[in-house]
């Protein structure tokens, strides 16, 4: 099957950078959200990464605006995916809203699409239980920043056919991305090990061992990583790693995946990372 037509469900961080990537790589990409004012601030944010890739020589300005181009914004869930030929949801990790989608979607793409997922712990088979076409339901789990990474999970869930997989990779590969195919477990592989270093720092921060700054700095010399822990804690955000750690320790029951409380208090007063201006950094100055 030819991929011509893609939809991504939800103007978040991942899912701009996943409707930018595809624009980019020639796709005609329908973008849905629930209101004007959340898909005019999406492709605001998209423009201003494509313009820093203009600024750098990396894409011509003609580009840019060819990209652009290719970006239909719509809050008609019917009228984005009706003629999508792969769709990705790309909303927040709550299972219920997602299975909503994914029950939406079933009934208005045409018996070919491929419904994927950009969920970072859910199971990839409870959003395929919620269709009619299971075998057509995949996980893609993209990085971010979603247009410089290039590494995503691909997971196929037990129902999840040969054909779908095949057909995924192709296409994802075709975004100039690398991928990994998983099985369907909680958290997935980079869920797993992930957030078990972060939330190990978070304990070191919480035993006052050094600063964060420090801890930042030893961990980005030693490992030779482009950030540190709190940088990286800050970026995704807070509260999205509160959300995985207890997903896999619910799902799991294993304590070392319980958050450790700093991370909690964190979330509940809204100090998660640079979409808030504030987490183990400020970002006001």
């Amino acid at each position: 099957m030819e991929i011509k037509r893609v939809c991504i469900v939800g103007t978040g961080v991942m899912g701009n950078g996943i409707v930018q990537v595809c624009a980019q790589a020639g796709y005609d990409t329908s973008v849905v959200d629930v209101s004007d004012d959340l898909l005019q601030r999406g492709l605001g944010n998209i423009k201003k990464s494509l313009s820093k890739f203009v600024e750098k020589g990396k894409l011509t300005q003609e580009q840019m605006n060819e990209s652009v181009g290719r970006i239909k914004p719509t809050t008609n869930m019917k009228e984005g995916a009706k003629e999508a030929d792969f769709v990705i949801e790309a909303v927040f990790e709550r299972d219920d809203v997602k299975r909503d989608i994914f029950r939406q979607l079933d009934e208005i793409c045409p018996s070919h699409t491929i419904l994927a997922s950009n969920t970072s712990t859910i199971p990839i088979s409870l959003l395929g239980s919620a269709t009619k076409r299971p075998e057509k339901v995949i996980g893609t789990h993209f990085m971010n920043p979603v247009p410089l990474m290039r590494g995503v999970e691909i997971i196929k869930a037990l129902a999840t056919s040969e054909e779908t997989l095949n057909i995924s990779l192709d296409f994802i590969h075709s975004l100039g991305k690398e991928t990994a195919v998983v099985k369907d477990s909680p958290g997935f592989v980079t869920n797993r090990i992930m957030p078990l270093f972060l939330n190990e720092a978070a304990k070191l921060y919480e035993e006052n061992l050094a600063t964060v700054e420090d801890m930042d700095k030893i961990v980005r010399l030693s490992f030779n990583w482009p950030m540190g822990p709190f940088q990286l804690l800050d970026l995704i955000g807070i509260d999205t790693i509160v959300d995985v750690l207890e997903a896999v320790y619910i799902e799991t029951g294993w304590e070392r995946y319980k958050p450790v409380p700093v991370l909690k208090r964190m979330k509940e007063v809204g100090w998660t990372g640079r979409k808030t201006s504030k987490g183990f950094y400020d970002y006001t100055r």
